[in-house]
């Protein structure tokens, strides 16, 4: 999988680790030890993906975050956190401000490798099929990552955008959090379903007024509905 990637990091021992094990899996790796050169390698290279430390010196890793969410030419690139931060609230604010996913310091190098693969596969997956198609009120376009809902674009992380898709392609279907770890983030086994939760509830702040219909299904998971559910008498 040719891809190349930007490690940053303040740690020098850990951004050497990580370069070792990502040259190793056949990735080009670019590295910067602030954020502001971060941001600014980000611009310049279009990396494939970026692993993001939280705790940087010059500009926070939260900032540099979205900083790249805000421009279109960046908003593309997967960002993968790895930090000391891991706390619930933690990880919940790295994955609202549209982190890809989030790894806690210290891990597990081949983890670390195995999500940066995974990232990469469900991203090129929706590039190959660069396919329109309408479902309802939602017209996706795979080859930029966009859904328009209703007349208006949203504004998606490409997880979100994934995960949108596979609910509306699988609409009136329930699917299970073990499931949508595997088929959206890649994962082959339930590493933390709180992270399946946390993306769910994003996107349901991000659909408005069509927010109910994605309908959790207690001990079961989640279902996308076709039409809004009917009210309780």
């Amino acid at each position: 999988m040719e891809a190349t990637l930007l490690v940053v990091d303040d740690e020098s021992d850990v951004v050497d680790l990580v370069r070792y094990k990502l040259n190793g899996a056949g990735f080009d790796v670019l590295t910067a030890d602030n954020g502001l050169d971060a941001l600014r390698q980000a611009r310049e290279h279009r990396p494939d993906l970026i692993v993001l430390d939280l705790m940087l010196p010059q500009m926070s890793g939260e900032e540099v975050c979205r900083q790249l969410k805000k421009e279109p030419d960046t908003a593309g690139i997967p960002v993968l956190m790895l930090t000391a931060k891991g706390e619930a609230g933690d990880r919940i604010a790295g994955l609202e401000i549209g982190a890809d996913d989030y790894i806690v310091k210290p891990f597990s190098p081949r983890e670390l490798v195995l999500r940066v693969e995974a990232i990469l596969r469900r991203v090129r997956g929706a590039e190959k099929r660069g396919d329109q198609v309408t479902i309802g009120d939602f017209v996706i376009d795979r080859g930029n990552f966009e859904v328009v809902m209703d007349g208006r674009k949203l504004d998606l992380t490409t997880t979100e955008f994934k995960l949108l898709v596979l609910l509306l392609e699988r609409r009136g279907r329930v699917q299970s959090r073990e499931t949508l770890l595997f088929d959206v983030w890649g994962y082959t086994n339930a590493i933390d379903t709180r992270t399946v939760d946390t993306h769910i509830r994003r996107l349901r702040e991000k659909l408005g007024e069509y927010s109910e219909r994605i309908e959790t299904l207690r001990g079961e998971g989640y279902r996308f509905t076709t039409a809004p559910a009917a009210a309780t008498p």
